[in-house]
């Protein structure tokens, strides 16, 4: 019963935010770039909830190596995401994209979405260097990393007035914040 339950609020806890999404009325005059630039930046943060989940073998089925092996899979979807982010927005008003990434835009959202863009560069070269590092350190820097990634893609999503709804989006912001804290405090602290 607790797996199918676990994975039941994991399903809810991402689908109802992505589904009242894409009913948003801020779609209906928005293009193709902007729409998927949008939602790219959506699932990855539907990802952050994944991660730790994974990374802490929370999930009933994937736990241990094959834990691992998604949490992997599912960084690199992570990567992939945020790259398709950046472009759709950069389709949409390649002035506002350079602005956001050199710091000049005036709004608070873009210094988190910036601060998240290269922590998630950072952790995938990281990742690309993790057998050249002493594991200890590496894990480490991968958490610290993790935590700074969240934090600031968190901060960046509650700000922006967009197609997700207030309380879904804060909700699915809630759990990926509890589900980082509870891995770090479990495989950092109770776990050698």
């Amino acid at each position: 019963m607790r797996p199918t339950l676990t994975w039941a609020a994991l399903a809810a806890l991402i689908a109802v935010p992505v589904s009242l999404a894409a009913v948003s009325p801020w779609l209906a005059y928005r293009g193709f770039a902007y729409i998927t630039g949008g939602f790219a930046g959506i699932l990855a943060l539907c990802l952050l909830l994944v991660q730790p989940l994974l990374a802490a073998g929370y999930l009933p089925g994937l736990r241990g190596p094959t834990g691992r092996f998604w949490h992997r899979r599912a960084g690199i979807a992570l990567v992939t995401l945020t790259a398709l982010h950046i472009a759709g927005l950069w389709v949409t008003s390649p002035p506002d994209t350079v602005d956001a990434l050199l710091l000049r835009s005036p709004t608070p959202f873009s210094v988190w979405g910036f601060i998240s863009l290269w922590g998630i560069a950072a952790t995938a070269l990281l990742v690309a260097l993790r057998r050249k590092l002493p594991p200890r350190r590496w894990r480490w820097a991968h958490n610290a990393l993790a935590a700074l990634v969240v934090l600031a893609t968190v901060l960046h999503a509650v700000q922006i007035e967009g197609a997700m709804e207030l309380i879904s989006k804060w909700t699915l912001c809630i759990a990926a914040l509890a589900a980082t804290v509870a891995a770090m405090i479990d495989l950092r602290l109770l776990r050698r």
